[in-house]
């Protein structure tokens, strides 16, 4: 039993572990797609830039300051993790673990986040959760690489959660759960890069019209507030009908090539509903 309960130097070492990991992890994701971005409009793509306006330094400020406090509640709940696969709440997977089983497992593991993404992330925007938990991250109205983790703590708790949840059910390999974390910071910073970065004709591809591309999440932010939920795939918003019926107008005209005619087709505002 003593061994299961940490001393109070250990979990301050453990937690200080955690936010490290966790912090740049963030700030090494964020941070390439910045300087991507950045490259990316001094050539033929600044046309690709998505909304008109580009974030200042106080957006990247306030995001910064916010994803440090989720990433502060990312590495407490962390140690309740840890916590429970030593008193065995959760369980260590014991299967083979060939290259195509953790492939089968972080595809499961990342289909299943865009499952809860989408359904927590519509409950967000309900008039009972969206001023107390969701709101902040919507203050970035203008996303940029940085808005990631710019969430208010209560989000940044209830996005942690999917994790423990899905280990609770399904035991899992490791090597399925470090590449789940590392896809899910990547693909989080590529989304709201305000620049897109997919490849023109993604939107209506029989493959690629079935992944959120930057536009697809930038128009969420710039006033499609009742439209693009998911978090990876669109297949929940096709579903439920909650896919911007603009998107991919929006997403052909961003990517057209420079110089091209094509109409602007501005996201229609929306309040949470």
């Amino acid at each position: 039993m003593i061994d299961l309960i940490p001393t109070a130097t250990a979990i301050i070492a453990e937690l200080a572990d955690h936010f490290v990991f966790n912090f740049k992890r963030y700030a090494i994701a964020a941070t390439v797609i910045a300087v991507l971005v950045w490259t990316l409009k001094r050539t033929a793509w600044r046309s690709r830039q998505i909304q008109k306006r580009s974030p200042g330094f106080a957006d990247f400020r306030r995001e910064f300051l916010a994803s440090v406090g989720a990433i502060m509640v990312f590495a407490v709940l962390n140690i309740f993790l840890n916590w429970g696969f030593r008193i065995g709440i959760f369980h260590d997977y014991q299967g083979t673990q060939s290259l195509w089983v953790v492939a089968l497992f972080f595809a499961a593991m990342t289909l299943g986040h865009d499952t809860y993404y989408y359904w927590t992330h519509r409950a967000m925007h309900t008039r009972l959760l969206f001023r107390t938990v969701h709101r902040y991250h919507h203050r970035s109205v203008t996303p940029s690489p940085w808005t990631a983790y710019s969430f208010s703590l209560p989000e940044a708790a209830l996005n942690f959660i999917y994790l423990p949840v899905w280990l609770y059910f399904i035991p899992t390999p490791q090597d399925a759960i470090w590449s789940y974390v590392i896809f899910q910071i990547i693909r989080n910073t590529m989304q709201h890069a305000g620049l897109e970065l997919h490849p023109r004709g993604t939107a209506t591809h029989p493959i690629g019209k079935w992944i959120v591309t930057t536009t697809h999440h930038d128009m969420h932010h710039g006033g499609g507030f009742t439209h693009n939920y998911g978090a990876w795939f669109t297949f929940w918003d096709k579903l439920m009908g909650t896919e911007h019926p603009a998107y991919v107008d929006t997403f052909n005209r961003v990517t057209a090539p420079a110089g091209a005619n094509v109409p602007d087709t501005p996201c229609r505002k929306g309040t949470p509903a």
